[in-house]
């Protein structure tokens, strides 16, 4: 590890590293995006859920063996440039950066809508200011502030998932409250079977609930600030994918058991469904809460994760040398600087431009998200080539199914991939990568020739 690397402070503790990677997956798309998915596919979305955490837990445990071997704060982009060649590592960082702020652009607009929900007569741009400028200030102090706002916002979401796990197997094995004298795991094949759209309703929510899992990646990016991250790491890298598949898993089987999945309406939450039918008062401005702490959790984790992925590009020399630099609290704030004025940016964009220009934004962050698992398997089985060789130390924890399960995770990658042409509104993520990667070569071309920072 280089002398710059170890210049960040590691206050990062184990729970806030899990919670972090939580809080980071778990989001929108499962308390809101999910009742989309259960009108597509039925209770065979469990399936789809299950094949993707299949691929989710060879990326972690590929990404924990790389951490293990070098904890740094760029990553799966230093990995990528170490293991794949330079172009590589500058792909990765920047197409990584870019994806969390256009994340978090998206989230700050959620919440300014879901404010609204309340105090309708306050406009939408007011709460998404003052939730960035919030945010960009916790995050310019130490990083276990950090860790601790991003700790309880994630704890927000898993206890309201939790809530309903335990009070939904009380309704179905005790038949109690509106829903007892239906509730059952038979709903789970009774209304039209396990797959009543067939395998294609399947696959086509293969993609969405592969999106769903994006930011599983983020522990990655605290290895830089891990305390004991020898230890900590690997620890958090299991008890994540577990946990995540959980509480994804364990949440859908709940809804659908509770209530048949058809008469879930995909414009309506399933969670303030369910907890209005289980008479949870005010189950409406529950779930608006938890979901505008989800959304104020994953802008949180944008800021932090770009100030620390500009900060490694810096210092290899793919990125303004000026974002290098820590604050007095050892916190890369130039990188987050940056990362901030170019959300507010967004704000006000997405304020004012059509739906349609959105979408394209938003195209590139699904290739960004796809782009860095597969680069992830790939620098792994690079890795792993390197210790055969005797060029670099082995880790202690290790990935299983190498090389194999390498390669069958990429091409699942490079098939959701091709699947994004099934859809009108997921097609244009397409057209657009070769116009993103063409405008990366560009970039990189242009700072190839510098020299990285001494010690990089």
């Amino acid at each position: 590890m280089s002398q710059a690397e170890s210049n960040l402070s590691r206050n990062l503790q184990g729970r806030h590293i899990q919670l972090i990677a939580i809080g980071g997956t778990i989001g929108v798309g499962l308390f809101l995006g999910s009742a989309k998915a259960i009108q597509m596919a039925g209770p065979g979305l469990l399936l789809t859920y299950v094949l993707a955490g299949v691929a989710i837990f060879f990326i972690m445990r590929a990404l924990g063996e790389l951490m293990t071997y070098r904890p740094v704060a760029g990553s799966f982009a230093v990995y990528a440039e170490e293991f794949c060649g330079p172009f590589a590592g500058f792909v990765t960082g920047w197409s990584y950066w870019f994806m969390w702020v256009v994340t978090a652009m998206a989230e700050l607009t959620a919440i300014g809508i879901y404010v609204r929900y309340w105090l309708p007569d306050v406009p939408q741009w007011l709460p998404a200011l003052v939730a960035l400028v919030v945010l960009y200030g916790s995050n310019q102090l130490a990083v276990g502030v950090f860790g601790e706002l991003e700790f309880w916002f994630a704890l927000i979401k898993v206890l309201t998932i939790v809530a309903l796990i335990i009070g939904g197997l009380v309704v179905i094995v005790f038949h109690v409250g509106e829903l007892g004298s239906t509730a059952s795991f038979d709903n789970l094949w009774s209304h039209g079977g396990f797959m009543p759209m067939g395998i294609l309703g399947v696959l086509l929510t293969l993609q969405m609930v592969m999106f769903a899992y994006s930011g599983v990646e983020l522990i990655g990016v605290t290895a830089g600030e891990a305390e004991n991250p020898q230890v900590v790491l690997p620890k958090a890298t299991n008890g994540i994918i577990f946990r995540i598949l959980i509480f994804y898993i364990g949440a859908l089987v709940i809804i659908m058991a509770l209530v048949p999945w058809t008469d879930l309406s995909p414009d309506t939450s399933p969670f303030v469904f369910v907890f209005e039918k289980m008479r949870v008062p005010a189950a409406a401005s529950i779930i608006n809460l938890v979901v505008i702490t989800a959304a104020t959790s994953s802008c949180n984790s944008g800021i932090f994760s770009t100030g620390r992925m500009l900060y490694s590009l810096a210092l290899r020399g793919q990125a303004p040398r000026a974002l290098a630099s820590l604050n007095a609290q050892r916190v890369p704030a130039a990188g987050i600087h940056v990362s901030a004025a170019v959300m507010l940016v967004g704000v006000v964009l997405n304020y004012m431009a059509p739906k349609e220009v959105f979408v394209w934004v938003t195209s590139i962050a699904l290739i960004g998200t796809l782009w860095t698992w597969a680069i992830i398997m790939v620098s792994h089985r690079n890795y792993r080539r390197a210790v055969q060789a005797g060029r670099v130390r082995a880790a202690s924890y290790r990935m299983p199914g190498a090389p194999y399960a390498n390669w069958l995770v990429v091409a699942f990658i490079v098939i959701v991939s091709g699947m994004l042409w099934l859809q009108d509104d997921t097609r244009v993520a397409l057209y657009i990568a070769p116009f993103w990667f063409g405008l990366l070569w560009l970039g990189y071309s242009q700072v190839k020739s510098q020299p990285a920072r001494a010690g990089v």
